[in-house]
């Protein structure tokens, strides 16, 4: 696993995250289903807070944030919100990926091999080797 690069969280988001853990809409409620399987062996949180921010999922490994778009996401100034919110979580190397939530409600199977294939992406090969690790095989004189 590897080091959770989620900024902390601030202010009122954990009371926020849990509150929301608790009040889950309809495609959010599905998707945790499947997520919370552990699909391919990826590690899952929901309504994880970060920063002021609470993002409906987050893959650490993948340094993925999953976010169900309803409606709302569309109207108003909430498009230039959400483009900030993206920036300030791409910022600290998060990116973000963003499903509409009718898509979750016609089929959510199709909507996790998407997440997966995006998980699978940005996870790197391998680990990077711990400050202070062995050092390479060529400085040990192993071929």
């Amino acid at each position: 696993m590897l080091r959770n690069v989620a900024p902390k969280a601030e202010g009122q988001a954990v009371l926020k995250a849990r509150r929301l853990r608790r009040e889950m809409s309809l495609p959010e409620v599905l998707l945790w289903r499947e997520l919370r399987k552990r699909p391919d062996g990826f590690k899952f949180r929901r309504q994880y807070a970060s920063g002021h921010y609470v993002l409906d999922f987050f893959c650490s490994d993948a340094r993925l944030a999953i976010e169900i778009d309803g409606l709302v996401h569309a109207m108003g100034d909430r498009p230039a919100r959400d483009e900030v919110r993206d920036a300030w979580f791409a910022k600290a190397g998060i990116t973000t990926f963003r499903i509409a939530a009718a898509e979750v409600l016609d089929d959510v199977s199709a909507v996790v091999a998407g997440i997966i294939d995006a998980v699978r992406v940005r996870v790197p090969l391998h680990h990077p080797a711990a400050p202070g690790g062995p050092p390479p095989r060529d400085e040990l004189g192993e071929d």
